[in-house]
């Protein structure tokens, strides 16, 4: 799906300290709907989705280094706050409250967004993703590869050679039931992170400077966890995960949705870890 699908969508560039992030914002009813991505995808998981938010306002986000928004140099990537991102984006669109949708890694985005700014978000929208060392919590090789700092020169050095790096994509993907050579699949959004294309050069180092916090990140939410930072949130928080998610899976969002004051969960058959880009009425109808 590009811009042009909606006639009224209108496309920001919005500064930040790292450099420019895109956004694109469809017009409709308010409260907005907030939908961010994780690694290592880009505003694109939500091209299905998108056209079935209607009436509602929806808007999208390339985080820094992925899809449309500026390429920074590593340093730059490694200081970048993605809540810092969030909020300019917010700020620019003029959204003072919003429904925040996160998946995967931008799920403890919009966590801690609320938990600073509880008065800007109006609800959690939580997509197949993770907040701490959840019991069941189970990393994909390919993620545990390129967050242990200790395998860091074995990463890098399997991420610049093509062929390798086109391997352990394939074998990420099957990890997952999907076809790796699926045209209509995720691979749509999934490899121009890591090859680029026509339109974007790779995400690669974006991908590294998230996936080397990850460690250290999970660890500072299961400070906030213990500290009682979700549970003092006053908000609805409604969980949506694909049942077909072997690493972010259905017990895992149980316990997570137990770490709230007002949570409910919504198990999603014949979806993986993309609910919206596997089942997309299913998650646009909990949504709206």
């Amino acid at each position: 799906m590009t811009d042009t699908m909606h006639a009224d969508a209108t496309t920001d560039e919005v500064s930040t300290p790292g450099g420019q992030i895109h956004v694109v914002d469809y017009p409709g009813d308010e409260p907005a709907l907030v939908l961010m991505h994780g690694f290592p995808d880009n505003a694109r998981i939500y091209d299905k989705l998108v056209p079935l938010l209607a009436p509602r306002r929806a808007l999208t986000i390339d985080f820094l280094g992925y899809g449309r928004s500026d390429r920074p140099r590593r340093e730059v990537l490694d200081a970048a706050n993605h809540i810092d991102q969030l909020q300019a984006a917010l700020d620019a669109r003029s959204i003072d409250r919003a429904v925040l949708v996160g998946h995967d890694a931008s799920g403890p985005v919009a966590i801690d967004f609320a938990v600073a700014a509880p008065d800007r978000v109006r609800q959690l929208v939580l997509l197949n993703t993770y907040y701490g060392h959840a019991p069941t919590l189970e990393l994909p090789p390919l993620i545990r590869l390129l967050a242990d700092p200790s395998l860091g020169a074995l990463a890098d050095a399997m991420l610049d050679d093509p062929n390798q790096r086109l391997w352990l994509l394939q074998q990420t993907a099957r990890q997952w039931d999907r076809d790796p050579d699926d045209p209509n699949g995720i691979g749509l959004f999934v490899l121009p992170q890591f090859f680029g294309d026509s339109e974007q050069t790779d995400a690669l180092e974006a991908i590294r400077a998230w996936t080397g916090q990850l460690f250290a990140d999970l660890d500072a939410q299961d400070a906030a966890t213990r500290d009682g930072q979700l549970r003092a949130l006053d908000l609805p928080v409604t969980l949506a995960f694909g049942t077909a998610d072997r690493f972010l899976n259905p017990e895992l969002a149980t316990f997570l949705a137990g770490q709230f004051q007002h949570s409910e969960l919504h198990l999603i058959e014949g979806a993986s870890h993309w609910p919206q880009w596997d089942k997309p009425k299913v998650v646009a109808e909990l949504i709206r």
